[in-house]
């Protein structure tokens, strides 16, 4: 299926991507983030981060479909 997904702060400058449209069989945002760590690699030192599925904060393990819009977050630390 294919998927937009989006990087945001940190994500972005370790992709060097703002944004791609990927086609993947990845079934959830956890596995989606797996096949996008392999495609760039600098994302693995991120331990922990943030998803949204279409606008939405999910969980690592909800269901994708066609089309849905993927945002990654990195950690933040605020004070």
């Amino acid at each position: 299926m294919k998927l937009d997904v989006q990087y945001f702060a940190a994500f972005r400058e370790a992709t060097g991507v703002g944004s791609e449209r990927v086609d993947t069989s990845a079934a959830t945002p956890e596995a989606l983030f797996a096949e996008c760590t392999a495609r760039h690699p600098r994302l693995q030192r991120f331990a922990s981060s943030l998803v949204a599925v279409n606008d939405e904060m999910t969980g690592w393990n909800a269901a994708l479909a066609e089309g849905d819009r993927v945002l990654f977050f990195p950690p933040v630390a605020g004070g």
